[in-house]
């Protein structure tokens, strides 16, 4: 068994047109930062979202927000081990009909073979990757974006929420073998063993979660031919209600909005993809799209983003989205949207008021 999800790094998504982020499993992020103090407006700011949309199955955040909510986590948290705590308190029913599919499907096996299947549902920041070598069975992750200082954070927060998902579903521990992490062993490292009950090692070139391989065919406590089958169609109809964007685009849309206003060149997307750049140039003339194209569709998404959600002025908005002069950036805002970006902020204010 080999199953790949290329969602690198998050679906790559305008919040105003392509929010193919779920809201699903972030609700105990909330609750955890609630519980130290810190309100839902205050990890919530900057994104433009409120705390009850997270409720919603049909919810949606864009990239740039959910990475936008990691890092005020990050700088607001008062515990090192934020990730792993949020982890820890994740529900069932957070994860809507997506955690029910899981554990009412027959075994074990069926259940990585869907979740997998429908990893999107569950809003994944990191590139997941699921596959048995021998006895075996390996969860890994790729930080295909290189998150940074982030990366702890979201690898500890995605671990411990599976490890608490998957209890739900076997209503017992996973017989783990090894836990590989790309990162320096943290102060609190020993609260990877206590939680993950096997050895972990630091520093490593990898990210990977090791275990029996014979666990997958082991029969659900909860198995429910009827519940999973209709479950299974939820999550079928959940995942075309995505908006549909090739692995490849998706990947550059993601790596853009990471830059900070920093655009990667085309030369310099495709040594961070592994490609050449004339394969780039060919595999998206393929798809009918070009480079340039990708990059300016982030550059309107920001600045609709900074303009209507900020107040920032022009001139900033205008280097946030790689413009050293304002007036380029205006004759470049027009030729995207039609208007000019003062015209566009006023209209937008007139409307929401």
């Amino acid at each position: 068994m080999d199953l790949t999800v290329s969602d690198y790094a998050g679906d790559g998504a305008d919040q105003h047109a392509a929010a193919a982020h779920s809201m699903l499993g972030l609700g105990a992020l909330l609750a955890e930062m609630r519980d130290q103090g810190v309100s839902a407006e205050a990890l919530l700011h900057g994104t433009g979202l409120a705390a009850r949309q997270f409720s919603d199955p049909q919810g949606r955040m864009s990239h740039a927000q959910k990475i936008t909510i990691y890092r005020n986590a990050r700088r607001l948290s008062s515990t090192p081990d934020l990730g792993l705590r949020a982890g820890a308190r994740q529900r069932l029913s957070d994860f809507s009909v997506y955690g029910y599919a899981l554990v009412s499907s027959p075994t074990f096996g069926d259940a990585v073979a869907l979740g997998v299947r429908h990893i999107k549902l569950a809003g994944p920041v990191l590139e997941k990757r699921f596959r048995v070598e021998g006895g075996t069975a390996i969860f890994e992750g790729l930080d295909v974006l290189e998150l940074g200082e982030l990366l702890p954070l979201v690898t500890e927060y995605w671990f411990a929420s599976v490890h608490k998902l998957i209890t739900c579903v076997l209503e017992g521990p996973l017989p783990s073998r090894l836990l590989m992490l790309p990162y320096a062993r943290p102060a609190h490292a020993a609260a990877y063993e206590a939680m993950f009950g096997c050895p972990v090692r630091f520093g490593a070139d990898v990210m990977q979660w090791h275990f029996d391989a014979d666990v997958l065919g082991v029969p659900l406590p909860n198995a429910n031919p009827l519940t999973a089958e209709m479950c299974a169609r939820m999550c079928e109809r959940l995942m075309r209600s995505l908006p549909e964007e090739s692995d490849l685009e998706r990947s550059i849309r993601t790596a853009c909005f990471n830059s900070f206003g920093d655009f990667p060149t085309l030369e310099q997307m495709s040594v961070r993809l592994g490609l050449s750049p004339r394969t780039l140039q060919r595999r998206l003339t393929d798809l009918g799209r070009h480079y340039q194209e990708i990059v300016d569709d982030v550059r309107t998404s920001l600045a609709v983003e900074f303009l209507t959600q900020t107040t920032l002025s022009v001139e900033e908005v205008a280097q946030r989205v790689g413009f050293s002069e304002a007036s380029n950036f205006r004759k470049a805002f027009r030729k995207w949207t039609g208007k000019a970006p003062a015209q566009f902020r006023s209209e937008h204010a007139l409307a929401a008021a």
